[in-house]
């Protein structure tokens, strides 16, 4: 690059005191419901990993990979995100590995060092071993397995679902950055500022040189704000492109929704399955995104990239991932006699329940259409469930 687009990507860093970033959420650390694990197996990336398994565990069991961002731990991160809670209410173990300063200064995932991000190497067969770890300790199911991240977590989920296809279902990708686009520290930077344009085609083939997996593919949400300084909002295009060409599916969006507020693209299978969505969080900095979520819940603590923007992407996340359907006890709930329908009067519950109504019906049809469902029918369906209508 010429010298005046290195000074401009100077000019874009943020601002570090010694270089470095300050510990964001490490306060966390004292009370957080997460453990360390040590001894989990190889080690080639120096990284820590913390766990977190609730009582109670869906069946069958599931795992969440939880990556941090720059200048966070992973019990900050998990603080700030919610997903300790959300495990707890909906029964899956967490592992959230942890970058180290000796590794990286900021303690940033190297996920632009060719020698951590390719398969059975570095930080990317450390976070594989973890996985491994977690699924003989705790009996998890190897079908339900995923991964998510901020940022340089965001590129490390990257990493892990090009070079180990075949142990992840699902990925999220939140503020993040495609695979293969870097492989040393001046092609970060010039991704993460600038963001260029690459054939789907060239996307796609990253992911395929990584491993000899060849399909199926993992599902993937890309999550990014529109005012992100930090990492180009560009770079979500270029993830949504480098998964739809693995999987097969046109470039034009299948269906285009409003969730919370939010535009959501989304492409799905033959079979109706979602494979590839996209929410942009219009008028957000660099972060990972907070709300209330369906449930009425609010997952996570607002904080340094722990943006409030009335959304809880980590709910929507495991939603995604299918982990939200689980109720402790549910078969004792069964038994018990069912409480009489609200009055007329409740109408802001009544509300709240056909908001919740409306974001559980599917909007991917069973069959494509380029705008397939039936706006009408959904409404209806709301609210006949509120009790509204028969």
């Amino acid at each position: 690059m010429s010298l005046a687009r290195n000074v401009d990507l100077l000019r874009h860093l943020p601002r570090m005191d010694g270089l470095r970033l300050p510990d964001f959420g490490a306060s966390a650390d004292a009370s957080s419901p997460l453990q360390e694990v040590t001894g989990f197996g190889d080690n080639p990336g120096n990284l820590r990993m913390f766990a977190f398994v609730p009582a109670q565990l869906q069946k069958p069991r599931a795992l969440v990979v939880v990556l941090h961002g720059c200048g966070q731990t992973a019990a900050g991160y998990d603080l700030g995100a919610g997903w300790s809670t959300l495990a707890r209410h909906y029964g899956f173990a967490l592992a959230m590995p942890e970058q180290q300063r000796i590794n990286n200064g900021n303690t940033c995932f190297n996920w632009f060092n060719s020698e951590d991000t390719a398969r059975d190497g570095g930080e990317a067969q450390s976070i594989r071993e973890m996985v491994a770890y977690m699924v003989q300790t705790h009996r998890i199911d190897p079908r339900r397995i995923y991964i998510t991240g901020l940022s340089a977590g965001g590129g490390m989920t990257s990493v892990m679902l090009a070079t180990y296809p075949e142990v992840f279902s699902a990925g999220a990708i939140i503020a993040g950055l495609p695979y293969g686009i870097a492989s040393n520290l001046r092609e970060a930077l010039d991704g993460m500022f600038h963001s260029p344009a690459r054939p789907e085609r060239e996307l796609g083939d990253f992911v395929r040189r990584a491993s000899n997996h060849r399909g199926p593919w993992p599902k993937v949400s890309v999550w990014h704000g529109s005012a992100d300084r930090t990492v180009n909002p560009g770079n979500a295009n270029e993830i949504v492109k480098q998964w739809l060409d693995l999987h097969d599916l046109p470039m034009t969006p299948m269906a285009e929704t409003n969730v919370d507020g939010y535009p959501r693209q989304a492409w799905w299978n033959k079979d109706g399955e979602t494979l590839v969505e996209s929410y942009a969080i219009t008028g957000m900095a660099h972060g990972t995104p907070l709300g209330l979520a369906d449930n009425d819940q609010r997952y996570g603590v607002e904080g340094a990239f722990l943006i409030e923007a009335g959304i809880s992407s980590s709910y929507h996340i495991a939603k995604f991932f299918g982990l939200t359907g689980w109720i402790p006890d549910a078969a004792k709930k069964k038994a018990e006699p069912k409480s009489p329908k609200p009055a007329l009067t409740s109408a802001p519950h009544l509300a709240r329940s056909i908001r919740a109504a409306v974001a559980d019906e599917r909007a991917e049809p069973k069959r494509e259409h380029s705008r397939g469902f039936d706006l009408g029918q959904v409404i209806t369906r709301a609210l006949t469930a509120a009790g509204l209508m028969k």
